[in-house]
């Protein structure tokens, strides 16, 4: 079989290019590993080794945050040596091993396996998304409905993550869903080797031009892949000392909004602005995370302590539930989404980026505000209604479809070429605050220790998250006011000046 040119492959017919369709499946199982890993988190550390709440979630945090915070790195050796195909390989082969880690009982072990998974996402997440965007030109308008699509294989992978895993780990065994986690890691690698001659050039290292075609493993990535084990035991440092990761991680934020403000400047004065518009949303994304994550942290709690899971005579699994509702309704939207922003491209009425962010974030407002109303008519034993709490998680999926696969559309558009996977990184460093602040958010939701036991006080946990979600969702709606303002100039500094003014390509 002849290989795809680059041409060839983004001079699809039809509404989706066939590659996509690899992703997809590649990037759904490698999903199904992760949120089926962190469903279990929070509530397997107070229950196996029997940390306070606050331990748990400052530890959830600082782990998931690295996890998004190394991808730069990633990226940028992707970008500059690996290419995307081999960084994906390595990243999933870590993530494996760190499953399984994870599956044997021990703190020791536990450690090691969350600071393997870091490393293996830091390979793996933020160059399988450069290949959906290389996957268009540039100005193809089916880009925002082609990760509209990609992003319902991720949240199809969270879906069957969090219902497999967290039903098998709270009703059965922890270990056992933190290695069921792993054995679908090897279907998602399985698929992406055996489908990877569809993407012809896409993902290959970088070659200069007439220089001699590399061996597929060369002394430079077997030194990468070596040095890249060597972080493990930095990270397990760094997740028992969870206080002084804010450090670190403010010293890589800083350092990448300088970095990409001196590409941008280099690059003229159209790239310039771009970068602008690139950084502006990158910042409010991450307020978007800091309050959407708490589904890995205080819902979580909030799930099992605060909501009425009966459901027609069932009892249903809290961690399942609250780990698969938003997958659910994701999964069911996105198509919906997807033909939306078509048509609207169409009709030249489809809102931009940034007004797409401010939508985003008013909806998750909205939705953290009907978790808080909830409170009103919960029951005797502090329960809301699950009607309520459904309702409120699909204004916040809702908000979820309007900036999350929109970012990562935009931020490949708007980067300057050469630093794709650079900036790609740098979208999952603002996820990674992100997630250190929702972290840190729900250790402020955290129980009294006195409070916290086998018997929690229900009414009492209720107005303590009740009131927390009243204030997400007012800081949320105001950053999505101040967005609405701003989406004007943010248009104008998108607009594209010179035609094609990037279609990075990661290829030989």
């Amino acid at each position: 079989m002849q290989q795809l040119s680059i041409q060839e492959i983004q001079n699809f017919k039809g509404k989706y290019p066939k590659q996509l369709y690899l992703l997809f499946f590649t990037e759904m199982w490698e999903r199904f590993t992760f949120y089926g890993m962190r469903t279990l988190l929070v509530a397997y550390m107070i229950s196996a080794f029997h940390f306070t709440e606050t331990k748990a979630y400052l530890i959830y945090g600082t782990q998931q945050s690295l996890i998004y915070a190394m991808m730069i790195f990633g990226g940028l050796l992707a970008d500059k040596i690996l290419g995307c195909r081999k960084s994906i390989l390595w990243g999933g082969i870590l993530m494996v091993f760190g499953s399984f880690m994870l599956a044997v009982r021990g703190e020791a072990f536990f450690y090691a396996g969350l600071a393997t998974v870091v490393v293996g996402n830091t390979f793996f997440k933020p160059n399988i998304s450069t290949i959906v965007g290389n996957l268009y030109a540039n100005s193809d308008g089916r880009r925002d409905a082609g990760f509209s699509l990609f992003y319902m294989g991720i949240n199809l992978g969270s879906i069957l993550g969090g219902l497999l895993c967290g039903y098998v780990g709270e009703t059965i065994n922890w270990n056992l869903g933190f290695g069921i986690a792993g054995v679908f890691m090897i279907v998602g690698l399985g698929v992406f080797v055996k489908g990877q001659k569809l993407l012809g050039p896409l993902g290959l290292p970088p070659l200069k031009a007439g220089a001699p075609k590399p061996a597929w493993l060369t002394k430079k990535d077997i030194m990468i892949f070596a040095g890249s084990l060597c972080f493990i035991p930095v990270f397990i440092s760094l997740l028992n000392n969870f206080s002084q990761y804010p450090y670190v991680l403010n010293v890589l934020m800083i350092g990448s909004y300088g970095y990409a403000l001196i590409v941008g400047w280099q690059k003229g004065k159209e790239a310039f602005l771009k970068m602008i518009a690139a950084l502006v949303l990158i910042t409010f994304s991450i307020l978007f995370w800091a309050f959407y994550e708490q589904g890995g942290g205080s819902l979580n709690l909030f799930t099992l302590r605060n909501v009425n899971l009966l459901f027609m005579g069932f009892h249903l699994s809290g961690l399942a539930l609250n780990n698969s509702i938003n997958g659910i309704m994701i999964v069911t939207l996105s198509p919906v989404f997807g033909l939306l922003w078509i048509w609207l491209a169409r009709m030249k009425k489809e809102p931009n980026a940034a007004l797409k962010f401010a939508f985003g974030l008013l909806q998750l407002g909205f939705g953290f505000y009907l978790l808080s109303y909830g409170a009103n008519y919960a029951n005797s034993e502090g329960r809301i209604p699950l009607f309520i709490y459904a309702l409120g998680y699909l204004f916040m999926s809702t908000g979820e479809l309007c900036l999350s696969p929109i970012g990562l559309s935009v931020i490949t558009r708007l980067s300057p070429t050469g630093i794709v996977g650079f900036m790609m990184g740098f979208w999952f460093l603002a996820s990674a605050y992100g997630q250190y602040l929702a972290g840190y958010i729900s250790s402020l939701m955290s129980l009294p220790d006195d409070d916290a036991g086998a018997h929690v006080n229900s009414l009492k946990s209720l107005i303590i998250y009740a009131n927390g979600y009243e204030k997400i969702a007012i800081i949320s709606v105001i950053s999505g006011v101040v967005l609405l303002a701003l989406s004007f100039w943010l248009k104008k500094c998108m607009e594209d000046k010179k035609p094609e003014y990037n279609s990075e390509i990661i290829s030989q």
